[in-house]
């Protein structure tokens, strides 16, 4: 079983989507929403209140025709209350059709250029399937902790005597807010070396592409605009673009303080463009 939720760079939803639309799962069951979010308001749209939108979790199912069939959960948004009760409620369906294996994906900002390979993190529920990782190379996330359902439902599983693991792909810290496919491409390239799957990740590496572009872009609006001013950060990304295709930048950086940096200049960007009638 595949779970995923929206997170930093979409990695896992990213993923998950193109999992299922790829493989034609089709649904076949879904999680009522309303004990898990409280929504505070409604959006309007010219003067018209719009649809009460609430968060859907939907379950999918793929037959392969041999011993490795497929179950997906993905849900638009992470719950605002009652996670362990959700993550029960998942697990028991993964029981119900003795899921013999439970992923979930995640993202890990790093200090690397964004068109640099990500790397792939991981994390077991069993000293045995750590072991199973380190013969996929996987680097091991040996401390800390995994938050949200990505962690959550593993938590779950492990109290169960449920076998899962947890695959976080490298992100650059700068592009926490962007999706980022090549990193989605990361942890289906592993999920397919761990279980047999065949998926033509084809189209992924051409989204990949795009979003490379998007980027550069936005980051030389971010040197003619706020060359000054963000001196500092522009020379975090310039250091980071000299050593394309290495391994990244090794020290001591204020990850937090580039993260809200990069976000702050970007939005008053893109602020700019709409005053002007621009993009």
């Amino acid at each position: 079983m595949v779970a995923a939720w929206p997170g930093m760079g979409g990695v896992a939803i990213i993923a998950a989507k193109y999992l299922t639309e790829r493989l034609d799962a089709r649904e076949f069951g879904s999680i009522e929403p309303d004990e898990f979010f409280d929504l505070g308001g409604v959006l309007v749209d010219d003067s018209v209140i719009e649809d009460i939108g609430i968060p859907e979790g939907k379950f999918y199912y793929w037959q392969s025709g041999g011993a490795n069939d497929l179950i997906l959960f993905m849900a638009e948004a992470q719950p605002q209350m009652k996670s362990y009760a959700l993550a029960n409620l998942i697990v028991d369906v993964a029981q119900k059709f003795r899921v013999k294996r439970l992923y979930t994906f995640a993202a890990a900002p790093t200090h690397i250029y964004h068109t640099n390979e990500p790397k792939v993190l991981g994390a077991a529920t069993s000293p045995k399937l750590v072991e199973e990782l380190k013969e996929h190379d996987v680097k091991l996330l040996k401390e800390g902790s995994i938050s949200g359902l990505n962690g959550l439902l593993l938590g779950v599983a492990k109290h169960r005597n449920m076998d899962g693991m947890c695959l976080l792909a490298e992100i650059p810290i700068y592009t926490t807010q962007v999706a980022n496919p090549r990193s989605s491409k990361a942890v289906l390239e592993l999920l397919m070396q761990m279980t047999g799957l065949q998926v033509d990740l084809t189209e992924i590496d051409g989204w990949a592409k795009e979003t490379d572009r998007e980027v550069e872009e936005k980051m030389v609006q971010l040197k003619s605009s706020f060359s000054e001013e963000a001196k500092e950060l522009i020379d975090y990304y310039d250091r980071l673009a000299a050593l394309k295709g290495g391994e990244g930048l090794q020290g001591d950086f204020s990850t937090d303080e580039l993260v809200k940096d990069i976000e702050r200049f970007l939005k008053e960007k893109g602020e700019k463009g709409e005053d002007k009638g621009g993009n």
